[in-house]
């Protein structure tokens, strides 16, 4: 049996309306609300166990922990036109030193992720590469 290989995302959301925090508390979440099109797709794309990076936007602009899927993309329970979908998360660990998006920017394996390139997107994949980079950034390697 072929071992499955794991996807590595970036979520994003402002601390004012779920904080890492929160999540924390909650232990796991359904990640609702997304309303774009190419977030949707990578939503779909993601399997349980895939790793998430979890985002403060707006105010803090870091990488604050990480979490994992615990369920695919179904319909999502918040949409009443039944367009979108959610997947279920679970809180990971906190980034020991949260990575700000300056320092991203700023790093030559981080500066071409798409959160730098398609800032607004709420939903995207990252490369091995890119996690393993926050992981030691983050003082979780």
């Amino acid at each position: 049996m072929k071992k499955r290989t794991v996807n590595y995302w970036l979520v994003k959301q402002e601390p004012s309306e779920y904080a890492w925090e929160q999540f924390v508390s909650d232990k796991t979440t359904e990640w609702t609300g997304v309303r774009n099109y190419q977030a949707k797709s990578y939503l779909c794309k993601m399997a349980v166990g895939d790793r998430i990076l979890y985002y403060h936007s707006s105010t803090d602009k870091q990488i604050v922990g990480t979490a994992v899927v615990l369920r695919r993309a179904q319909p999502d329970p918040t949409d009443t036109e039944g367009s979108w979908v959610s997947v279920l998360l679970r809180a990971g660990k906190p980034l020991k030193r949260p990575v700000t998006l300056e320092i991203i920017k700023k790093d030559p394996v981080l500066k071409h992720m798409p959160l730098v390139k398609q800032p607004r997107l709420s939903v995207m994949p990252i490369t091995p590469d890119q996690w393993r980079k926050i992981m030691q950034l983050g003082g979780l390697s």
